[in-house]
């Protein structure tokens, strides 16, 4: 009996890692010029109207500390909380530390719809307005919602495209993986997501446009207009890889990897938001005693174009400008990239492979030169033509206020980037990054970015 008669199919789809490249390798659209973006996301930000204020937390709408506890909440028991955990980190020398921090167990929808246009793949993008966006308007993917949002526990209206994500059979599935969120700021978040290729004929709602691979990463060049989650949606598009070899093989690098995770020790207790030690409780912030990491605040909110046009909620806003840095160095001609095995408090499973860099250098002013965190001096002081890529972007606009890092990707030497690398760290090149990503919990939101940079064509290595 042939494979078909018996309805086996292929076990992999090579076709849309090719129409991925198409798409990443045309950098004008159907519709939408890349040169008239600008204009259009600003027609968008004139046709609506925004605003968000800060507000003492007395003033949150639906939101209260509980009695004993202390833990931030809404009346409804959904969207998310603000409690406290207590972390001790390992092996010896032990870390310990406390911290507020935002739970949310809900698995939300980060979905793009994506359809062929003159046989060219476009996505379909969003103007979103998110209430910690510095700027407030950037690009999203066509839905962004948890799962409050789009069952509308909030009685606003319908989340546009939803039924392409949750309904099974609406078009084929390109991408479709469980990612965390920050874990130093989320308690074991995770998202779905997701990517859709459908051929049926969409109706295009006026804050949406669509844009291919490669529009979409001659955007990436410019400072918060492609927000994080549109980034790590396209960071999950299942690319083509570039390379055949590489330092460590597939295997090799994943057993690193599972040790790295079997020797951290991670333990993370639930304790009173109330009583985390080393952070202060006032009118209008919830702030550590020495001024550093992040706090947390309330804000009241205006938004003509959301399923709820206002409301109040808390966010997290950390203390400067985050900077985050893939080094990179050619091996026997191969681009690597040297991933850190990073803990972080809030991951599911301990560690994930995070970028060289990733710090707020204003957390680490006060320290001596031996003490601060491997690498960040030396990406923080790279020779400038030795920077491929560098970039402002938001972090997740709907949670953190204010929340910006400066986004690199480095040339390293033998000096400043060993072959042999420091524990915790190791050469990974773009194609290993790319089949691991296809994982849930492999790669963190951090290092997803940079994936999307490059798999969007707007840097090579």
């Amino acid at each position: 009996m042939s494979t078909a008669a018996a309805g086996l199919r292929a076990r992999t789809d090579r076709a849309p890692a090719h129409r991925l490249a198409r798409s990443a390798a045309t950098p004008t659209g159907a519709f939408l010029s890349t040169d008239a973006f600008a204009q259009w996301l600003q027609g968008r930000a004139r046709a609506h109207r925004f605003g968000v204020h800060r507000i003492p937390f007395a003033d949150l709408d639906g939101w209260s500390f509980a009695p004993g506890t202390g833990t931030l909440g809404h009346r409804s028991g959904k969207f998310f909380t603000v409690e406290g955990i207590s972390v001790t980190t390992g092996p010896d020398p032990r870390t310990h530390w406390q911290q507020p921090i935002i739970r949310q167990p809900e698995v939300g929808i980060l979905g793009l719809l994506a359809k062929e246009f003159d046989g060219v793949l476009h996505f379909l993008m969003q103007a979103k307005m998110e209430p910690g966006n510095r700027n407030l308007l950037q690009l999203s993917p066509t839905v962004q919602a948890t799962r409050s949002n789009y069952t509308k526990v909030h009685r606003g209206a319908d989340v546009k495209y939803i039924d392409h994500f949750v309904t099974p059979g609406r078009g084929q599935i390109l991408a479709d993986v469980l990612q965390s969120e920050h874990g130093a700021w989320f308690l074991r978040k995770s998202n779905r997501n997701m990517i859709v290729q459908t051929d049926e004929d969409i109706p295009l709602d006026e804050d949406f446009c669509w844009l291919t691979l490669g529009q979409i990463g001659t955007l990436l060049h410019h400072d918060n207009v492609v927000n994080m989650d549109a980034r790590t949606v396209l960071a999950c598009a299942p690319v083509q890889p570039t390379e055949d070899t590489a330092l460590l093989p597939d295997t090799e690098l994943r057993s690193w990897f599972t040790a790295e995770r079997s020797r951290h020790d991670l333990r993370v207790e639930s304790i009173p938001l109330a009583q985390v030690k080393d952070w202060t409780h006032g009118d209008t912030s919830i702030d550590h005693v020495d001024g550093r990491y992040f706090r947390v605040v309330a804000v009241a909110v205006q938004a003509g174009n959301r399923e709820v046009t206002g409301w109040t909620q808390p966010l997290i806003e950390p203390r400067g400008t985050g900077v985050v840095a893939f080094v990179t160095r050619r091996f026997g001609g191969v681009a690597h990239l040297l991933v850190h095995a990073r803990v972080e408090g809030g991951f599911l499973d301990t560690v994930e492979l995070a970028p060289t860099v990733q710090h707020t250098p204003d957390n680490y002013a006060h320290l001596a030169a031996a003490d601060r965190p491997l690498f960040l001096d030396s990406v923080l002081n790279t020779d400038p033509s030795r920077i491929r890529y560098a970039c402002l972007h938001s972090e997740e606009g709907g949670r953190f206020l204010n929340a910006e890092s400066r986004y690199l990707l480095v040339e390293g030497d033998e000096e400043t980037a060993p072959r042999i690398p420091p524990p915790d760290y190791q050469w990974a090149t773009l194609g290993q990054l790319d089949s691991l990503v296809q994982h849930g919990h492999y790669v963190n939101v951090q290092a997803r970015t940079l994936l999307a940079v490059l798999n969007s064509g707007a840097v090579t290595l």
